[in-house]
């Protein structure tokens, strides 16, 4: 009797698991995903005959999937362009600064030096070192391998052991931004990157600031198309590598059945598997998926990371010079304000942050015969209740679209035409509670709570994306895909 696998959801890190097992088992590989299409955050929609992406933007640390397509026999560059935009980013600051920064630390150095002076230019280069130095020392243990505990830690090498006092997991990424970067708009800069995952910088531990080494100064790039592209090809390549999809199929609930495998419930049928990797939040997992009957061993973290609304705008057309690929619109108040909103008082911030993605320029996505669309992004709380619902989204958005005006970014008869908040986002995502990146990581410690690839006390339930170890974002959801199907992998399902 031939087995199965089934793999729920086809985000990034279902579609990584994926092409990571297509032709590797002897079992069938069946993916079973709620939506139309795969791809989860990295969405796209429709209005007057253009497609445009509604999530994701950037690609950081392509190696992670270029090794993916390695194993399944593919060649990344073959199957798709990374488009590089110059300048990468264009930050507009309060005083009127505006600072663009650049694939190559290098050239953002001395994009610096011209803007911002000598001194902030030696400081960002220290930081960079700084932050390559943490990146360098914590890669190898908290992103590329298993899930961390503190046990596996204590049986590093005396070498490795040394290595990690560089991670600088004991201040916290504000103090260590503080005592190195004396520019505020730098310090705006560099804690923009805390909400790379959702986080607090007054809470989060400095470690991450490595992630300004992984995208200042390793790169960060487009994709030919948009970003579905990506998802779109990784769905293509499984396929031909035996994967079956199942679309508009959401699932209702896991139980293990007395051949010590387990029965998917759909809403009109059942599946059996022998085995199941569950690319759906942690906590979807945990309180709706198993429910009370089933304990697999994972706890869900109480902090959620922070969440955002979204709108993608239908702008007149736009030179690169005017409006590059990237833009970051920083508020009039201090940056560190907009986290007290979100995280003490539960909010969306009273001056928002707000990110510009020019799709036609960042990705080479085609717009309108005199338009292009313009994904636009603000940070907000995570879902927690009836006051998230009584929140007026509507003025938020009119504030948005007015600083947007006020810096010549768009013009006043430009139109939204996609719009989506937290709830929306919650709902999309069941058991997100809106969050982008599964749980925050607002102490030292939560590195060692993210939910591991293998559940502890489930054999053959295995966990990939955000709210699993590695983390949220995509090259990271991509990571944890190949993470579970390893260890599935290594469970004995590896072809005979």
């Amino acid at each position: 009797m031939t087995k199965r696998i089934v793999v729920i959801g086809a985000g990034m890190g279902g579609l990584a698991s994926s092409m990571a097992l297509a032709g590797k088992s002897d079992a069938e590989l069946m993916v079973l995903e709620a939506a139309s299409g795969s791809g989860g955050k990295i969405g796209y929609a429709e209005h007057e005959g253009v497609r445009f992406d509604t999530g994701p933007s950037i690609l950081t640390l392509p190696g992670i999937a270029r090794a993916l397509f390695s194993s399944a026999g593919r060649d990344f560059d073959a199957e798709l362009e990374l488009v590089e935009s110059t300048p990468n980013f264009r930050y507009y600051f309060a005083d009127g600064t505006e600072l663009d920064v650049f694939n190559r630390a290098e050239a953002t150095a001395e994009s610096i030096e011209r803007v911002l002076g000598t001194q902030a230019r030696q400081e960002f280069d220290g930081f960079m070192v700084y932050a390559r130095r943490i990146w360098e020392a914590a890669s190898p243990n908290f992103i590329m391998g298993p899930a961390p505990s503190f046990g596996s830690v204590a049986r590093l090498g005396f070498g490795a052991l040394k290595q990690l006092r560089e991670i600088d997991s004991m201040r916290t990424m504000l103090q260590a931004i503080e005592a190195r970067i004396s520019d505020r708009r730098l310090r705006s800069l560099f804690l923009r990157y805390a909400t790379y995952n959702g986080s607090d910088p007054r809470k989060a531990p400095a470690t991450l600031s490595c992630i300004a080494w992984v995208e200042l100064g390793m790169g960060c790039w487009g994709v030919a198309g948009g970003m579905r592209t990506l998802a779109a090809t990784m769905e293509r390549i499984a396929r031909e590598a035996g994967a079956q999809f199942r679309f508009d199929t959401p699932v209702l609930g896991i139980t293990q059945s007395a051949r010590n495998g387990f029965r998917i419930r759909l809403a009109d049928d059942e599946i059996e598997a022998d085995a199941v990797i569950v690319n759906a939040d942690a906590a979807h997992l945990v309180n709706d998926l198993l429910g009370a009957t089933y304990d697999c061993g994972v706890e869900i973290a109480s902090a959620a990371s922070m969440s955002a609304w979204n709108a993608v705008i239908k702008a007149r057309r736009r030179s690169a010079e005017r409006r590059p690929g990237h833009a970051l619109v920083f508020p009039e108040r201090e940056y560190i304000e907009e986290f007290v909103d979100i995280f003490d008082h539960h909010r969306a911030p009273l001056q928002p942050t707000i990110y510009l993605c020019a799709q036609e320029k960042a990705h080479k996505s085609a717009g309108w015969p005199d338009h292009e669309a313009l994904f636009v992004m603000a940070n907000a709380a995570h879902v927690r209740g009836l006051d998230d619902e009584r929140f007026d989204w509507q003025g938020f958005e009119q504030q948005v679209l007015q600083r947007l005006r006020a810096l010549d970014l768009i013009e006043a008869d430009d139109e939204v035409v996609w719009r989506r908040n937290p709830a929306g986002l919650a709902a999309r995502f069941p058991g997100s509670r809106g969050s982008l990146y599964g749980a925050a990581s607002n102490s030292a410690f939560d590195a060692f709570r993210r939910p591991p690839n293998r559940a502890p006390a489930m054999a053959g339930l295995y966990l990939a994306g955000g709210s699993a170890h590695p983390g949220g974002g995509v090259p990271l959801c991509i990571q944890s895909g190949r993470q579970a199907a390893a260890a599935l992998l290594e469970d004995g399902w590896r072809k005979r």
